[in-house]
């Protein structure tokens, strides 16, 4: 019996969160948190060792009912989950990205099927959007493709595929990054990201002011995929830090966040929240990582000294 292992990256979001939501260009990188899912059959459903239907795992129940049922995989046939993650949950960092991804990765894998990184990559975007009820294709696409990407409402370099959903329409592209000291510190305070994306259309609805901050985050995230293509780092840090200021205009930031982000400035280049808010994770540039490490630790927060540039979807299989 031939059991399937799959694992896919967590992710930061560099610049652009939320805004991306609306259609707005955004850059996220893939780095050296990982999950890893292992399929094998089984007499039941489950996931590490426990009933699917009591697990909790919205988005595992998700792809077993909804995706699974356009397999070749028999419609009877039980399948054990068992996942290990290196990425906490509700952290900001690709948690249910990375796990959507390396669980359709998986069940592809299972089928003989060959890996088609923009189909796995649109199918585990289905499985966020319907879930959360509301979320880009970032998370999905740099979780499946690795390395760096860039989302646009247009088609530019380096475009990968595009992902459509209701009436907004996102171009991915590959993204070029430079090496950079990254360094994420952790609130450990989960926050999912569905609620918060909708806090934030909620107050779009409300007020013009809320609209204009999502374009003002739009633009300067176009002036960070500058800043990268031009290697100018400091640029890029200062733009981080705006957009931060931004986020916590629109209500996502938290003290938790906010106090970890004031430890990591005075040795980074800039510093922000990464992903949905509201606690979660934070993220600072810098070529003082050890520094920043020990500031975010001290603050109580928990640090991560992560790599960039790595792999996206990987498929391993034993017998």
């Amino acid at each position: 019996m031939i059991v399937i292992s799959a694992s896919a990256p967590g992710k930061i979001v560099l610049m652009g969160e939320h805004a991306v939501v609306f259609g707005k260009p955004a850059i996220a990188l893939a780095v050296n948190l990982r999950l890893r899912c292992r399929i094998d059959h089984s007499n039941e459903n489950l996931v590490n060792g426990q009933p699917l239907a009591t697990a909790g795992n919205p988005y595992l129940s998700y792809i077993v009912n909804n995706l699974s049922k356009n397999t070749d995989i028999p419609s009877n046939q039980q399948l054990s989950f068992d996942v290990l993650s290196d990425i906490p949950a509700g952290s900001g960092l690709g948690s249910s990205a990375a796990l959507s991804v390396a669980t359709i990765g998986a069940l592809t894998a299972l089928e003989n099927k060959p890996l088609n990184e923009e189909a796995i990559s649109k199918k585990a975007f289905e499985v966020e959007y319907d879930v959360q009820g509301r979320a880009s294709p970032m998370d999905s696409s740099v979780s499946t493709h690795g390395g760096g990407i860039f989302l646009d409402s247009k088609k530019g370099p380096d475009f990968l595929w595009q992902s459509t959903r209701n009436d907004k329409t996102w171009y991915i592209h590959d993204l070029k990054v430079p090496q950079m000291g990254m360094v994420i510190g952790y609130t450990g305070i989960r926050k999912p990201t569905g609620p918060m994306i909708s806090r934030v259309a909620s107050y779009c609805k409300r007020t013009k002011f809320a609209c204009e901050i999502i374009d003002e985050i739009g633009d300067i995230t176009l002036e960070g995929a500058e800043a990268i293509n031009h290697n100018d780092i400091e640029k890029l840090g200062r733009l981080m830090t705006k957009n931060h200021k931004l986020l916590a205009i629109l209500g996502v930031s938290s003290p938790e966040l906010q106090n970890l982000v004031d430890a990591a400035l005075p040795h980074s280049y800039g510093a922000k929240l990464t992903g949905g808010g509201g606690g979660g994770s934070m993220i600072a540039l810098t070529d003082k990582p050890e520094k920043v490490y020990k500031a975010i630790k001290l603050r109580g927060g928990t640090p991560y000294i992560v790599h960039t540039g790595v792999d996206g979807l990987k498929i391993s299989e034993r017998d």
